[in-house]
C-alpha cells in the first residue's frame, strides 16, 4: 500500500507548480525559436538582411550598377584593387585590419572608436540627423542622414559636420544609418553610399560576426547573439506570471490610513535635512541638475551636452551672457543658505526665460 501524500508536500507542489510550468513554457519556446529562426536574416548593415537595420537594398543597387558584392564574416584573403567595407571595425585586431586597408584601393570604416588609421581621431558624439554636406566630396549628394561619431583629420576632408572624414584611401563614417534599408531612400543617402562603395568593380563587405580572438573581449562579447532576445522573453514570462498570480489573488484591497501626509512634506523634510547638515553644495548641485534636465530638451541639446554649448544656447534665449550662464549653472557652490536661496531664484528665472514658462 502506498504511503499517503502529506499536506506539506501538497502545499509545496501547489506553491511551486506555477513557476515550474512557466519555466517549462520558456524552455519549450526557446527550443522552438532556435529551431525555426533563420540565420539568413542577418543583422545590422548585413547585405543579406531585408530588415530595417539591414542593407539588402543597397547591396542590390550596387550589384545593378555592376559591382560584385562579396559578403564575409572573417578576414578576407585579398582586397587588392577592391573597396573594403568594415561595418564593425572595433571587433577586429588592428594588426590584422591595417594591412588589409593598406592593400585595398578604397576602405570604408563604419563608426570606429577604439582604433583609427594614423592621422584620424575621434572628436565627439553628435545626434544622427539629416545634415548638409559641407565639403566638395559630398556637395553633389546634398543632405544625408549622418552624425553619430565625429572625427578630426589633420590633412583630410571633413563632411557632414565631421561625421564623414576622407583621408588617403580611407573614408570613416560616424554612423551606418544611410546604408540601412530604413534610411536608404531618404534625402541623398542612396547616391552618397553608392558613390562611396561603388568606386571599384569589387566590394568586399566585411561584417565581423564575433570579436577577433586576438583582441581583448568583454563579458558582453562572450555572450551569444540571442541573449538580448532571451532576456526580453524572460521579462515577458515574468510579467505573464505576475498577471496570473494577480488574477488569482484578486484586486488590491485599499485601507484608510490613520493620517494623510502632504506630498510637499517630503520636499520640506529633505530641505530641513540639507539645512541641518549644512549640505548647501549637494542642494545646489541637485537644483542645477534638475534645471539642466528641464532646459536641455527645450534647447534641442542632449543631457550630456558640454557646458559651453549649453551656455551659448541659453544666452541666446535669455538676458544673461554666456559667462553669467556658465557661472550660474556650473559655478562654485554657494557659501551659505542665503546664497543657496538666491541661486534657486536665479535658476527659476533662467528656466522661465528658456522654456517660456
Amino acid at each position: 500500500m502506498s504511503a499517503p501524500t502529506s499536506p506539506d508536500a501538497r502545499r509545496i507542489w501547489a506553491a511551486a507548480k506555477g513557476p515550474v510550468l512557466v519555466g517549462l513554457v520558456i524552455l519549450v519556446s526557446s527550443i522552438i525559436l532556435v529551431l525555426v529562426s533563420s540565420p539568413s536574416e542577418g543583422g545590422s548593415l548585413d547585405p543579406r538582411s531585408v530588415t530595417q537595420p539591414g542593407s539588402r537594398a543597397l547591396a542590390k543597387l550596387l550589384e545593378g550598377q555592376g559591382v560584385t558584392v562579396e559578403y564575409t564574416e572573417t578576414a578576407p584573403s585579398s582586397v587588392d584593387g577592391a573597396t573594403l567595407l568594415v561595418t564593425r571595425p572595433d571587433l577586429i585586431d588592428p594588426a590584422r585590419l591595417s594591412p588589409l586597408i593598406a592593400s585595398a584601393r578604397d576602405a570604408v570604416l563604419v563608426q570606429p572608436q577604439r582604433w583609427l588609421p594614423d592621422g584620424i581621431g575621434v572628436a565627439d558624439r553628435a545626434r544622427v540627423d539629416d545634415l548638409p554636406p559641407g565639403c566638395v566630396l559630398a556637395a553633389r549628394f546634398g543632405r544625408a542622414t549622418m552624425g553619430g561619431a565625429t572625427y578630426a583629420a589633420a590633412d583630410g576632408e571633413s563632411c557632414y559636420e565631421s561625421s564623414l572624414v576622407h583621408k588617403g584611401n580611407v573614408i570613416v563614417l560616424g554612423t551606418g544609418a544611410p546604408m540601412t534599408n530604413d534610411k536608404l531612400d531618404e534625402v541623398g543617402n542612396a547616391a552618397l553610399m553608392m558613390t562611396l562603395l561603388g568606386r571599384n568593380d569589387r566590394l568586399v563587405w566585411w561584417v565581423p560576426a564575433v570579436a577577433d580572438p586576438g583582441r581583448e573581449q568583454s563579458v558582453f562579447d562572450l555572450l551569444p547573439d540571442g541573449w538580448k532576445f532571451g532576456g526580453v522573453q524572460l521579462v515577458v514570462a515574468v510579467a505573464l506570471f505576475a498577471l496570473w498570480r494577480a488574477r488569482r489573488l484578486g484586486p488590491v484591497v485599499t485601507e484608510r490610513l490613520p493620517v494623510v501626509v502632504r506630498a510637499a512634506e517630503t520636499v520640506e523634510g529633505r530641505a530641513r535635512l540639507y539645512r541641518r547638515t549644512r549640505a548647501t553644495g549637494h542642494a545646489a548641485a541637485t537644483l542645477r541638475r534638475a534645471a539642466l534636465d528641464r532646459m536641455t530638451p527645450a534647447l534641442g541639446l542632449p543631457h550630456d551636452a558640454p557646458p559651453a554649448a549649453v551656455a551659448t544656447e541659453v544666452a541666446a534665449r535669455g538676458s544673461r551672457s554666456a559667462d553669467q550662464v556658465l557661472s550660474l549653472l556650473y559655478g562654485p557652490q554657494p557659501a551659505d543658505d542665503r546664497a543657496l536661496v538666491r541661486l534657486a531664484d536665479e535658476l527659476d528665472v533662467l528656466e522661465n526665460e528658456v522654456c517660456g514658462g
